[in-house]
């Protein structure tokens, strides 16, 4: 007579469903959970706060230091930034 626990290791679904949990635990820390990367402040760099700046200069791999101003990133943002057209 098959206990509650044999039947539940006989069926497909808790294996598929522990299979898609792996599955989706390793996707996410393969691609170091940016799986939807952060936005890009948008404007003029003059009216961006310090941490849109070091969000920008983050996400280009600038690398902004966390002791600098809110003038010094802006003056790296602009530094970094293309030219108009």
């Amino acid at each position: 007579m098959p206990t509650p626990l044999d039947r539940a290791t006989n069926l497909r679904a808790p294996f598929f469903a522990f299979a898609a949990i792996v599955t989706g635990v390793a996707a996410w820390s393969i691609w170091g959970g940016d799986i939807f990367p952060s936005q890009d402040p948008t404007g003029d760099p003059e009216n961006w706060t310090h941490e849109e700046c070091s969000r920008w200069l983050r996400n280009r791999n600038l690398h902004p230091s966390p002791l600098a101003t809110t003038a010094e990133l802006l003056e790296r943002v602009k530094a970094n930034m293309r030219a108009p057209r």
